[in-house]
C-alpha cells in the first residue's frame, strides 16, 4: 500500500474550509474515495460539497 496526501476544500457555514489529509490506499482512486467518505462522515457533507484539488503519492 502507498501513502497519499489528499487536499482540497469543502463547503462550510462560513464559505469554504481547506483541508489536507494523509491516507493509506492501494491507488489514487481508492485514496480519493476514502477522502470523500471520511469528510462526508465527519462533517455531514455530500460528495458534491467536497472539492478535491490534489491527490499526490508521498
Amino acid at each position: 500500500m502507498s501513502e497519499f496526501t489528499v487536499s482540497g476544500r469543502f463547503k462550510s457555514r462560513d464559505g469554504f474550509a481547506e483541508f489536507e489529509t494523509t491516507i493509506d490506499a492501494e491507488n489514487e482512486n481508492v485514496a480519493r474515495e476514502h477522502a470523500l467518505s471520511q469528510l462526508g462522515s465527519q462533517h455531514g457533507l455530500k460528495r458534491t460539497e467536497i472539492d478535491l484539488e490534489e491527490v499526490a503519492e508521498r
